[in-house]
């Protein structure tokens, strides 16, 4: 499978005159959370809300700063996350595509709405 990308939007979830930035996202299930290239932080003027110590996929360890809230939407679905200020790309993690509750298609290697739950998002909680 190649790099998958999607179309999302963020938004600064606390200051709604803020115009939204819409993202051709990279999307990684191997990485956890958002993260967003400082270009987009700035823009959004979202505030660090602390520093977070990450490793790579290089291996390395770097310090990067942790911003948020961040609502991120695909579609009809939207969600709540912090992000890093890391890359040059927006890059979808896991936790937002677990909160989205959105799933890759192998055969057209895209994002889709969990067939599961086309309408809503649905999450398990037990």
């Amino acid at each position: 499978m190649g790099l998958i990308r999607t179309k999302v939007v963020v938004r600064n979830a606390k200051d709604s005159r803020l115009a939204p930035f819409e993202a051709d996202a990279l999307v990684d299930t191997g990485a956890l959370l958002l993260c967003l290239p400082e270009h987009v932080a700035t823009q959004l003027k979202l505030p660090v809300l602390q520093d977070r110590e990450v490793t790579t996929a290089d291996g390395k360890a770097h310090i990067c700063p942790y911003v948020g809230p961040v609502e991120v939407s695909f579609g009809n679905r939207s969600c709540f996350v912090g992000a890093l200020v890391l890359g040059e790309d927006v890059l979808l993690g896991a936790v937002p595509m677990e909160d989205l509750d959105l799933v890759i298609s192998p055969a057209t290697q895209t994002v889709e709405a969990n067939p599961r739950s086309p309408n809503i998002p649905s999450a398990v909680v037990k």
